[in-house]
């Protein structure tokens, strides 16, 4: 499969919608903690992972986005094939 600027761009949009709704849950979570929220400590370390493992994602897709944005601008100038996921 060939990856192209609309893929690209879709990647990029995740990436930035992950980021931005896990930096205001992370807000949230923070706001909660410093009222001093009377929850296990299981949530707290459940709710961090969730956080950590999402944002993860949202860095592998922006990557994988910005490398297919680039090369789908260097094969539509002839430079280099578009960005392909499959050997």
């Amino acid at each position: 499969m060939k990856l192209r600027r609309k893929h690209a761009a879709l990647f990029l949009a995740i990436a930035a919608w992950n980021v931005l709704t896990y930096a205001t849950f992370t807000k949230n979570l923070a706001a909660a903690h410093a009222r001093g929220e009377d929850r296990p400590t299981g949530y707290w370390v459940a709710h961090t992972v969730l956080i950590v493992v999402n944002l993860v994602i949202a860095a592998v897709l922006a990557r994988l986005g910005y490398r297919a944005w680039r090369a789908s601008d260097a094969s539509e100038h002839g430079d280099r094939p578009p960005v392909r996921l499959d050997s």
